[in-house]
């Protein structure tokens, strides 16, 4: 991976060389220091702005190389639309756009924290902070050859240039956290299958516990006895032995009922007998993102001291096809003691979430659990790249969690879930079927599915994020195959309603 920049905060000064980006609104107008500092180049800008038919609309940018005035090598002037109407998100998206911005062979970028109308606030010029490392991310650790102009130089740095560094230091403490539980669940997304395989999933998962984070890794000796023969069933084909890892970030009152974080952590599906066509089938080392994500989310809670008690529980397993593999029409008996019949051991993850999110509800009785999955690709038809698919048994967790979506541009829609779709996953020889048998509403038999598994009737929302998860749509702020999706919306949803 390549190495972040070295990310600092500092006084409005004008900078001698490198790379510097300043921001305008849609009439052009910069702020007081920053217009001290361009000088007699604001004219070039507005030349150029011309020229380019460049009017400061938000997230457009425009670029000049070594302007006349400045002993700088490019000037990088990046519009933010109407301030008024400005989001905190959308500073983390100037924070990208501006890491975008630099080129390859510069190794120093200042940013200047300033609007045209007011100085940004330090937790606006922290947010900047937080799109320049996620923007920054590069998974490059398995290429050898690069070419000399492609490289990055050895040491980078990048300034925000603020009126309050001090307060934008105090803030971005916070914002690094969940920046680094971000960058933490991309890695474990783009990972090859034959590095990141169950056990080796567990290790780094153990990793946590250098921010505090209690770890236990269960066995399959440990997963049968407590009869987990839904998840055990999915991981018998393969030579790699399943885990499930349980998280522990214990930063509220100690009587104080955790929330519960549950991640589907396939490390690479096959399809099992039910094998899936060759074309694209190595995206499949990225069926566990919901896994990745709950990692990083326990990572992002426990570095920034979040004061709440929270478990994470993932399911680890391999799904492959060999002599010993799980079968179409074999059934087995999950935890919860319901019986499932086997219809496509390509339906798997669902098999694995199954088992721990019964084994969650029981041991800890969570104030509500959310599970994360890359599941369907029927949510992808209906949803695309846009949204994950979003099913609940409630309400307020359900607005909560929409709201949390569009503040951090990480959207969930919500889908239904009914009695009718139950008849589909009905079986003559056992509890239920693992599929619906058909294509129509494939997203909503699988979460259907997973209902059955919700015990004690405990607050529920199941997201399927397989559009999301992986192979997303590239944005300002990720350039990456792995996403880390579900990080930021889970751990702004915890910080708004659940800390004390």
């Amino acid at each position: 991976m390549a190495d972040a920049p070295k990310l600092g905060f500092g006084p409005f000064t004008a900078p001698d060389r490198g790379v510097l980006v300043v921001f305008c609104d849609e009439g052009l107008k910069f702020g007081p220091a920053t217009a001290k500092v361009l000088g007699s180049a604001i004219g070039l800008v507005a030349r150029a702005a011309k020229a380019e038919r460049f009017t400061g609309k938000n997230g457009k940018s425009l670029g000049l190389v070594m302007p006349e005035g400045l002993k700088i090598d490019r000037l990088v002037v990046i519009g933010a639309g109407k301030t008024a109407d400005l989001k905190p998100q959308d500073f983390v998206k100037f924070g990208g756009v501006a890491m975008g911005k630099m080129p390859s062979g510069a190794s120093e970028l200042m940013v200047f924290a300033e609007l045209p109308n007011e100085a940004m606030t330090g937790e606006q010029a922290a947010d900047l902070a937080q799109g320049v490392l996620l923007r920054a991310y590069a998974f490059d650790r398995y290429k050898t050859k690069s070419k000399d102009d492609d490289k990055p130089p050895a040491k980078r740095s990048v300034t925000i240039a603020t009126g309050d560094a001090a307060a934008a230091r105090k803030a971005f403490v916070a914002r690094e956290a969940i920046a680094g539980g971000v960058l933490m669940a991309r890695d474990l997304v783009n990972e090859p299958p034959n590095i990141l395989y169950p056990d080796e999933f567990a290790r780094r998962a153990q990793a946590l516990k250098k921010v505090g984070v209690k770890v236990e890794v269960l066995d399959v000796k440990a997963m049968t006895k407590l009869g987990m023969g839904a998840l055990l069933g999915v991981g018998q084909g393969s030579r790699r032995d399943s885990r499930t890892v349980v998280m522990r970030w214990d930063g509220g009152k100690k009587k104080d009922a955790p929330l519960a974080f549950i991640g589907k952590g396939v490390c690479f599906d096959t399809g099992g007998i039910s094998i899936k066509p060759g074309a694209g089938m190595e995206d499949m080392k990225g069926d566990m993102a919901g896994a990745a994500c709950v990692v990083g989310l326990m990572h992002a809670l426990a570095a920034r001291k979040a004061k709440v008690n929270v478990v994470g529980v993932i399911g680890v397993v391999e799904n492959m096809p060999d002599g010993n593999a799980q079968r179409p029409g074999d059934i087995v008996t999950s935890m919860s003691g319901q019986t499932i019949e086997i219809i496509n051991t390509d339906a798997e993850g669902r098999l694995v979430l199954a088992d721990v999110l019964w084994y969650t509800a029981k041991r800890f009785k969570p104030k509500f659990m959310i599970d994360l999955a890359t599941l369907t690709g029927a949510i992808i038809v209906a949803l695309g790249q846009e949204y994950a698919g979003m099913f609940t048994n409630n309400d307020e967790l359900s607005h909560r969690l929409h709201l949390a979506g569009e503040a951090v541009d990480e959207k969930v829609w919500r889908m239904p879930l009914s009695p009718f779709y139950d008849k589909m996953i009905d079986s003559k020889f056992a509890d239920m079927k693992n599929t619906g048998g058909s294509r129509w509403g494939g997203a909503i038999t699988a979460a259907q599915f997973i209902q059955r598994f919700i015990a004690d009737k405990t607050p529920w929302v199941h997201l399927d994020i397989a559009g999301t998860g992986m192979d997303s749509r590239s944005s300002d702020i990720n350039k990456s195959w792995g996403s880390g999706w579900g990080v930021r919306l889970l751990d702004k949803l915890v910080a708004d309603h659940y800390e004390k």
